[in-house]
C-alpha cells in the first residue's frame, strides 16, 4: 500500500501551505511516484528550489537542489518553410 499523493499534497499545490525547509517556506510545485523499474519504491516533492524524495512510508530519503537535478535543454534548431 503506497500514500496517496493527492489526498496528502494536493492542498499545498493550490493553496497556501508551503513546506519549510532549513528556515525557508517553498511552495509545492510537483509530486508524483518513484520506482525502481519494477514497482512504485516511494515519491518526489518538487518545490520552487528542490526536490525532496520519500520512501513507500513516508520517511524521507534525500533532498536535492534544482540546479542539481535539472538537465540542460538542446537548442532548437532553426529551419526556413
Amino acid at each position: 500500500m503506497f500514500i496517496n499523493l493527492d489526498e496528502r499534497y494536493h492542498s499545498y499545490l493550490r493553496g497556501g501551505k508551503k513546506l519549510r525547509i532549513d528556515g525557508v517556506d517553498e511552495k509545492v510545485t510537483a509530486y508524483g511516484y518513484t520506482d525502481d523499474g519494477k514497482s512504485i519504491d516511494g515519491y518526489y516533492l518538487t518545490t520552487e528550489n528542490y526536490q525532496l524524495y520519500y520512501n513507500n512510508d513516508g520517511v524521507f530519503l534525500r533532498m536535492k537542489a534544482l540546479n542539481e537535478v535539472a538537465q540542460p535543454v538542446a537548442k532548437p534548431a532553426l529551419i526556413d518553410v
